[in-house]
């Protein structure tokens, strides 16, 4: 009987060591498996189990922006993180620039990263390629307007989260135009008023610079011109061809005279333009006066040049001008491992006070109603001006677009190359047009 005591003790011993080895080791926390700013070739990848019992998960996620908002969402990734230990994230970003290509080669090779920024011109796209997940159910969108929650749509599904409500309009130089003694543009003002305030401005200016920016190359810009004369956007919603060739050549022509005059830059310049880049933007080094761009991008534009940029709506025909739009989405990977987390992420981001106290508008403004009516008060000037410019925006909109699938290449590429060569007076419009036609076949 001895014997056998002494022996369970002995074994009771070494159950105790062994318990407490193996809590040493574990450290009684979670588990990091990496870190914000983290590079993993295998994509995202999941770790041990932390001490609450739950998985151990790295998000891949993918924007792009201004360096402001990189900041803004590092921060809040790094406040996810913290009220989530058992979440780290891999970032990757960028400008507009490149964003695209490099996205549809990862997504092509099935290598997406988990969360992706996405932009409604590219929204059809991915998800008719079942290349984004279905997110109708998991993040509650209830205190967003139905109108927003919608333009995440496709074919009646929820493939994208808005981020935040959005304007197209313009930004000005507020400081110069007051030193010019020009009359500022006004809310309301028509496409009429926007030519006659570059050359009025130009006179001012005499050879030291220019005025407007050369928007031959943006055919969204001229869809609005051609919408707001009721000729409708420049390609059907099923994929046809619509430019109307009376108004482009009305268009381009004008463009071309304010070229000669000098009121734009020439080709050499304006190809040198990179939006909200504080060396090479022409509005930020003064190059021109006033340049188009979205309310969401207030804050970066007033980093520029703190109170002294304005914005005001874009220039308006018969039928109005500007739009209301999503100012981008949340999407997640079809091929993602983490489809419970990646929603989860996304919830907390358009939902919590917290994020958006962070975050501020560096997206848009806040799509949540309630958290964007606790904000507002404490808002920057530069916010209130994005802001304002989507209530200002909102009585003469047109219907927001999304072009069909495969024409965001042909307005990214093929379109902006034959507008290149107009700028640089290497064929006429006549010609330019012909080339537009012939190439547009190959997308309808």
């Amino acid at each position: 009987m001895m014997k056998r005591k002494a022996s369970w003790l002995m074994m009771l011993t070494v159950i105790v060591m062994l318990s407490l080895i193996v809590s040493a080791c574990s450290g009684g926390g979670s588990i990091n498996t990496g870190n914000s700013g983290s590079s993993d070739s295998s994509g995202s990848s999941g770790g041990n189990v932390n001490g609450s019992g739950e998985q151990a998960v790295k998000l891949r996620i993918l924007w792009w922006g201004s360096q402001q908002r990189h900041d803004a969402t590092m921060e809040a990734l790094k406040l996810y993180t913290e009220q989530n230990p058992h979440v780290t994230f891999e970032p990757e970003f960028s400008g507009w620039d490149g964003y695209w290509d490099k996205l549809s080669t990862q997504s092509a090779a099935k290598n997406a990263p988990d969360i992706i920024q996405m932009d409604s011109a590219y929204l059809a796209e991915y998800a008719s390629r079942n290349q984004l997940l279905d997110l109708s159910s998991g993040i509650d969108t209830s205190k967003m307007d139905q109108a927003l929650v919608d333009t995440g749509k496709y074919q009646d599904k929820l493939y994208a989260i808005s981020l935040g409500n959005n304007a197209f309009g313009m930004a000005y130089n507020k400081e110069a135009v007051e030193k010019l003694g020009l009359t500022p543009p006004q809310t309301g003002w028509t496409w009429e008023d926007y030519w006659a305030f570059g050359r009025e401005a130009k006179a001012k200016i005499g050879d030291g610079g220019y005025v407007l920016m050369d928007m031959s190359r943006d055919i969204d810009v001229y869809g609005l011109y051609q919408m707001s004369k009721g000729k409708g956007y420049y390609v059907t919603d099923d994929g046809k061809f619509n430019m109307d060739w009376e108004t482009w050549m009305e268009w381009i022509t004008t463009i071309g005279e304010l070229r000669e005059e000098g009121v734009i830059p020439p080709a050499d310049v304006q190809v040198t333009d990179k939006e909200l880049d504080p060396n090479l933007d022409l509005l930020a080094k003064g190059t021109v006066l006033i340049r188009q761009l979205h309310a969401a991008q207030a804050t970066a534009l007033d980093n520029l040049n703190p109170g002294g940029m304005a914005l005001v709506t874009m220039p308006r025909g018969d039928e109005g001008s500007g739009w209301l739009k999503s100012s981008m989405f949340w999407s997640v990977s079809a091929n993602t491992q983490y489809e419970e987390e990646s929603k989860k992420f996304i919830d907390w981001f358009i939902n919590s006070e917290e994020a958006n106290a962070i975050l501020g508008t560096t997206r848009g403004v806040p799509v949540n109603n309630e958290v964007l009516a606790a904000m507002e008060p404490n808002m920057s000037e530069a916010d209130k001006m994005g802001v304002e410019l989507i209530r200002e925006t909102a009585p003469i909109a047109q219907p927001f677009k999304t072009e069909p699938k495969g024409w965001p290449n042909f307005r990214n590429k093929d379109y902006r190359m034959i507008a290149e060569k107009i700028m640089y007076k290497q064929i006429t419009p006549e010609q330019a047009w012909e080339e537009i036609v012939s190439k547009s076949k190959e997308y309808e």
